[in-house]
C-alpha cells in the first residue's frame, strides 16, 4: 500500500511539474508565408530542438498562402509573428499607414523571385522570354517584380505573351508544355517540376536576383505593440530562429524529418533539397557568412525601395525606418557557421 501511495504521489508531482513547465511557457503564434515545405524545416527544428522551450516560449507555426497572407494576421495582432516578403510589406505599409507591423529578421538575403523555364521550348535566360508564354499567378510575389526584372534585362513585355494560371496549375501546365515558363519561388517551382517528371536537365532557373533585381526578400515581421510591450520576448525568439536555421545548415537531414513530422504528406528527400537549394541560393549568402542572419545593408535597402517604384507607386514617400529595424537583433548579427 505504501509503495502504491508513493507511487501516486510521485506521478502526481511530475504531473504538476510538467503543468508548472507548461504554464511557464509563453504562448506564442507564428504565421508563414506559404505551406510546409523545406523552407519551413529550421522553425520545426529550432521547436525539437528546444530553442523555443529554453527561451520560455511554446510556439506555434501555421502554414500560409502567398506572400501576402501573414502581414495583415501580424498588422491585426492576431498573430505576433509572422514571415513575410518584405517588398509586399512595404506597399501594405504605404496603403496603410500607422499599421502596426515591421520587418525585424531578414532571411532570404537574395530572394527567391524567378523565372522557371524549359530548354525544350527555348527558355534557358532573359533573352529567351520574348516571343514566349510565360504562366504567371497574379498574386504571385515573382510576377509582382518581373517588370523591374525585364527593365533590368531589356526585355520588351508586349512581346512575352503572359497567361495567368493558379497557384496549383502552374507547374502542371509547365511540365504539360503549355506554357514554356512560369513565375515563382526557385526552390518551389523546380522541384514541384522535378516531382511531375520533368527532366532536371531540361529545367532553366533564372533567378531574378543574379540579373538585375536589386530586392531583399522574405523576412520575420512582428506586430510593433507587441514588440514595444514584449521587447525581451523579440529577441529571443529571433535568437531562436537563427539556432534553428544554424542546426538545420549543419543537418538538412534532421530539418526535413522535422518538417516531416508535421506534413506526414510531405517526401522527405525532396524537402531536403528544397531547403538545400533555399540554403545556397537565398540564405547563406556572402553577405551572411560576413554579417551573420537577420540584417540589411543599408544602401542596398535603399536602392531596393526605389526599384520598387518601377512597379508600384507610392503613395507616401518611402521611409525605410518604417519597414524594417534590427534593433531587437545581436548587434553582431546571428552567425549560421
Amino acid at each position: 500500500m505504501i509503495n502504491k501511495i508513493t507511487k501516486y504521489l510521485a506521478i502526481g508531482v511530475a504531473s504538476m511539474l510538467m503543468a508548472a513547465s507548461s504554464h511557464a511557457d509563453t504562448k506564442v503564434q507564428f504565421a508563414l508565408d506559404w505551406k510546409f515545405e523545406g523552407p519551413s524545416a529550421p522553425y520545426f527544428l529550432a521547436i525539437d530542438k528546444g530553442h523555443f522551450r529554453s527561451a520560455g516560449m511554446d510556439v506555434e507555426i501555421t502554414p500560409g498562402k502567398g506572400s501576402l497572407d501573414a502581414i495583415p494576421k501580424v498588422a491585426t495582432g492576431a498573430f505576433p509573428f509572422g514571415f513575410a516578403d518584405i517588398n509586399s510589406l512595404i506597399k501594405f505599409l504605404d496603403q496603410n499607414p500607422g499599421a502596426p507591423v515591421t520587418a525585424v529578421m531578414m532571411v532570404y538575403d537574395k530572394p527567391p523571385f524567378a523565372v522557371i523555364g524549359r530548354k525544350s521550348r527555348g527558355v534557358s535566360g532573359p533573352g529567351d522570354l520574348e516571343g514566349s508564354v510565360l504562366g504567371a499567378p497574379p498574386p504571385d510575389g515573382a510576377w509582382a517584380q518581373f517588370p523591374s526584372f525585364a527593365k533590368a534585362n531589356g526585355i520588351d513585355i508586349s512581346k512575352v505573351k503572359v497567361e495567368p494560371v493558379g497557384f496549383p496549375t502552374r507547374e502542371p501546365m509547365l511540365a504539360e508544355g503549355k506554357v514554356d515558363s512560369v513565375t515563382g519561388f526557385s526552390f518551389s517551382s523546380y522541384l514541384n517540376l522535378v516531382r511531375l517528371g520533368v527532366p532536371e536537365e531540361d529545367i532553366s532557373t533564372i533567378l531574378m536576383a543574379d540579373h538585375g533585381l536589386k530586392l531583399y526578400g522574405n523576412a520575420v515581421i512582428v506586430n510593433t505593440d507587441y514588440a514595444k510591450n514584449n521587447s525581451d520576448m523579440v529577441k529571443k525568439f529571433l535568437v531562436a530562429i537563427g539556432a534553428g536555421w544554424r542546426d538545420a545548415i549543419k543537418d538538412p537531414k534532421a530539418a526535413a524529418a522535422a518538417l516531416v513530422k508535421r506534413n506526414p504528406a510531405a517526401d522527405a528527400a525532396l524537402e531536403q533539397r528544397r531547403l538545400q537549394l533555399a540554403i545556397d541560393a537565398n540564405v547563406l549568402t556572402d553577405y551572411v557568412k560576413a554579417n551573420g542572419m537577420g540584417g540589411v545593408d543599408s544602401s542596398r535597402f535603399a536602392a531596393a525601395i526605389e526599384q520598387l517604384s518601377e512597379t508600384y507607386e507610392y503613395k507616401a514617400a518611402p521611409n525605410a525606418a518604417l519597414y524594417f529595424t534590427d534593433e531587437y537583433l545581436p548587434a553582431s548579427g546571428i552567425p549560421l557557421n
